[in-house]
C-alpha cells in the first residue's frame, strides 16, 4: 500500500478503537497514530519519511546514513550516557540501514515488539505511558494492510524469511489496487472526519 493509504487507515482504526485504549486521545496520540502507521516503510528509501531524511533517494544512501546515525548513537551511548535504550535505538538505525522493503524487520511481529519496547519508553520518559497502545495499533495496522497486497510481508522474520498474505489481495499500482486504496482512504477521511470531531470534545 502507498504511505497516504497507510497513514489513513492506521488513523483511522485508532480512533476507532480509541474508546477500548486506557488514557484519552489527544492530537499527540494521533500523531503517534499517523508516524506509526508509516514507520515499517522506513525500510523503503523512497518512503515518505525518507522523502525528507535522504538526499539522494537509493539503498546505498539509506545504508550509509541511517548505518552512521546507529553507530554514532551507540558510540556517543556508551562514552556519555550509557541508556540501554539508546543502545536499542541505534541498533534498530543499522538494522533498517541493511534491510531491503518487505523483507526483514520492520514488516514483522519481531519489528513491532522492538518498535513499541522504543514506543514506551520514550512514552514513560515523557510522562505518557499509554501512548505506546496507540502506536501498537498504528504499527500493525500496516502490516495488517500489506498482507492484503501480492507481496505480503515476513511476518515471521527471522524466524522464517517466507512472506504471509491474505488469500485475496490486490496488485499495488494496478488500476484494481488504485481503486482499492482510493476506496480505502475516502472512507478513512470520512470517518476521521466523522469521529474526530466529537471524540476530541467529550475528552
Amino acid at each position: 500500500m502507498t504511505g497516504k493509504t497507510h497513514a489513513g487507515l492506521g488513523t483511522a482504526v485508532g480512533i476507532a478503537l480509541s474508546s477500548r485504549v486506557p488514557g484519552e486521545l489527544s492530537i499527540i496520540s494521533i500523531i503517534v497514530l499517523t508516524v506509526a502507521s508509516l514507520l515499517p516503510d522506513i525500510d523503503h528509501p523512497k518512503s515518505i519519511f525518507n522523502k525528507y531524511i535522504l538526499p539522494i533517494k537509493n539503498n546505498t544512501a539509506k545504508f550509509v546514513i541511517y548505518g552512521v546515525i546507529g553507530v554514532l548513537i551507540i558510540v556517543l551511548n556508551f562514552k556519555y550516557e550509557e541508556i540501554p535504550e539508546l543502545n536499542v535505538i541505534g541498533a534498530l538505525f543499522i538494522i533498517v540501514a541493511f534491510s531491503s522493503h518487505r523483507t526483514g524487520l520492520t514488516h514483522s511481529i519481531a519489528g513491532i515488539i522492538i518498535f513499541a519496547f522504543v514506543s514506551n519508553y520514550l512514552g514513560v520518559r515523557y510522562n505518557d505511558k499509554n501512548l505506546v497502545y496507540y502506536f501498537v495499533i498504528g504499527y500493525s495496522s500496516h502490516i495488517i494492510g500489506d498482507m492484503f497486497t501480492n507481496r505480503g510481508v515476513p511476518l515471521f522474520y527471522p524466524l522464517r524469511n517466507k512472506n504471509i498474505k491474505f488469500p485475496i489481495t490486490f496488485r499495488v499500482g494496478s488500476k484494481k489496487g488504485n481503486l482499492i486504496e482510493d476506496i480505502i482512504i475516502i472512507c478513512s477521511i470520512l470517518y476521521i472526519l466523522y469521529r474526530l470531531p466529537t471524540l476530541l470534545q467529550l475528552r
